[in-house]
């Protein structure tokens, strides 16, 4: 396990692209030099940034955009709808009173995307 801070690349399926991190939880505790993130990091465009275009047919842009293209898949710009960080953190460790967050944790769209860590964004020294 690993945690998470300021930086950490995201990705998700639905996606084109992957996108940074946006830690605004708390600024005092650092690893690396960056704010480690909590599992309140999870607002979208505040925390969670876009992911390029969106894929996803349950996503109401692309279905509508779809629709009109008579049924030909038609990616939209990507606005992530995230609430929570799940299954939340299992590490004991606080950051600012609040749960710090993981590489295994995950952040669910309404739009059916599943939000995983691909970086931490620390470094591990050996």
């Amino acid at each position: 396990m690993s945690y998470v801070t300021a930086t950490a690349q995201l990705m998700c399926p639905f996606g084109d692209v992957g996108g940074p991190l946006m830690v605004t939880s708390q600024q005092k505790f650092l690893i690396d030099g960056k704010p480690v993130a909590t599992i309140q990091d999870a607002a979208p465009m505040a925390n969670i940034p876009t992911m390029g275009m969106c894929k996803n047919p349950a996503n109401p842009m692309v279905a509508a955009a779809t629709a009109a293209a008579l049924g030909v898949l038609t990616p939209q710009p990507c606005i992530p709808a995230t609430t929570a960080w799940i299954p939340g953190s299992k590490a004991t460790t606080m950051a600012g009173g609040k749960p710090c967050l993981s590489n295994e944790c995950t952040c669910m769209c309404a739009y059916g995307g599943v939000i995983s860590i691909t970086n931490p964004g620390q470094t591990k020294v050996n």
